[in-house]
């Protein structure tokens, strides 16, 4: 059964509930669409028709004084005469576009720019502003399909930036079109890696959710995973943790999960402490399972229910560690003695145990030198483990790096250490 996870997708709504923008670029002020001042008719090429030019200079006073209104009655009287240009229609437009704004009319002010943009006598400059206001207008009115369709324009127009894509990639996921949602978010963060930046959180939130609803576990552990490199949230490793634990198979494999949960400060019930634990005193490490048991008493997950059996199972693993404890010696010169590298291995993750660090990286490093270690996953993670507790991170990630040659290991699992050493510092 699949889990409920607890990622919050903050930069997403609900799909009932409309369309507020996925980042905060991408929802911009009036001020912005229209670039601060409106147009100034002196510096347009070519000129307006004599016929309309009264009502023109009035409108553009009327509109520097604030006269939104009497603005909007001047362009009105031009608009009715006969035989205008294209280049009056566009004018025109773009004033009452300007005048629309003003007033909070942003309906009025799309239509008006759709309008200049539809007169053929844009100049370049012109249709780059139109387009950007038109795209950032209808997206704010929840026109998706139209907002989509200008953010394809402005593409065109070599406006291919980050916050383009993923606007458009917000608008198809608005309209359950997730197969354009996720191709148009990875032309988002490939867009921000070209110029340098990293990409949005949320590029990847809208791909996750997509993933989620079509069950495609594959492609939220990769979300995950993208999410974990990018900001290395408890959150995010949380949820790629749990998903990948449901696939682990033996149980080495759901323990080598619990020491990356236990690790990134993700275990959140009574019964993640508890199997892990379990975990560790059936791979006779009794040592670490006290220290995980006495964790999870601390943290305040145990629940009245539970105290007695997680009491029960702290003494059991405490006896068990103190006979271990009192054969350490005994162990040591056995794994001294012994040609292969198991036992010194085997030494070593005792002495992680009880926190003895220093001597857990020799005796493993040693058992490495032998040779003909059982389980070399589990020797390089202890390693790996160690020298961060001796806030080593170099020669941590060095340790962990020799996973990718462990084939006993599963692949999936492997990848999680390597994400972990890669967050290390």
């Amino acid at each position: 059964m699949r889990e409920n996870f607890t990622v919050k997708f903050r930069s997403l709504e609900a799909r009932a509930g409309g369309g507020a923008s996925l980042l905060a670029g991408a929802v911009l002020a009036a001020a912005m669409v229209v670039g601060g001042a409106g147009p100034a008719l002196a510096a347009q090429k070519p000129t307006i028709s004599r016929k309309i030019a009264p009502e023109l200079i009035a409108a553009q006073k009327a509109l520097q004084g604030g006269k939104w209104n009497v603005g909007l009655q001047n362009l009105q009287k031009a608009e009715a005469k006969s035989g205008l240009t294209a280049f009056d229609h566009k004018t025109i437009d773009d004033l009452k576009a300007y005048a629309y704004v003003k007033l909070g009319n942003m309906k009025g002010a799309e239509g008006a720019w759709e309008a200049a943009l539809q007169t053929g006598a844009c100049s370049p400059q012109d249709t780059l502003r139109f387009t950007r206001a038109v795209f950032q207008l209808s997206y704010n009115a929840h026109e998706y399909a139209k907002a989509i369709d200008y953010g394809k324009k402005l593409i065109a127009l070599g406006q291919g930036t980050p916050d383009i894509y993923a606007v458009i990639g917000q608008g198809y996921y608005l309209t359950n079109d997730c197969r354009n949602a996720d191709s148009y978010m990875d032309k988002a963060i490939a867009a921000s890696r070209k110029a340098g930046r990293p990409p949005e959180e949320a590029y990847y939130q809208v791909k996750l959710r997509c993933a989620f609803d079509a069950k495609d576990t594959a492609a939220e552990v990769q979300d995950f995973t993208d999410l974990v490199r990018l900001t290395n949230k408890p959150e995010y490793w949380s949820d790629l943790l749990r998903i990948q634990r449901q696939s682990a198979g033996a149980d080495k494999n759901i323990l080598m999960i619990y020491r990356l949960m236990y690790n990134t400060n993700t275990m959140k019930t009574a019964d993640d402490y508890i199997e892990m634990a379990q975990l560790l005193g059936d791979a006779a490490l009794p040592e670490e399972a006290t220290a995980v048991v006495q964790k999870a008493l601390g943290a305040g997950v145990v629940q009245p229910a539970q105290k007695d059996r997680v009491n029960r199972l702290l003494a059991e693993m405490q006896r068990r560690s103190a006979a271990d404890q009192k054969g350490i010696a005994g162990y040591a010169r056995d794994a001294n003695k012994s040609p292969a590298g198991q036992l010194s291995v085997k030494l070593g993750e005792v002495y992680y145990g009880v926190g003895n660090y220093e001597s857990a990286v020799q005796a493993i490093e040693s058992g490495l030198k032998k040779g003909n270690v059982k389980n070399l996953g589990e020797a390089y993670v202890y390693l790996g483990l160690s020298y961060q507790q001796l806030h080593n991170p170099a020669a941590a990630k060095k340790a962990f790096a020799h996973l990718k040659t462990v084939t006993e290991m599963p692949k999936d699992i492997r990848a999680l250490w390597q994400l972990y050493a890669d967050k290390l510092s």
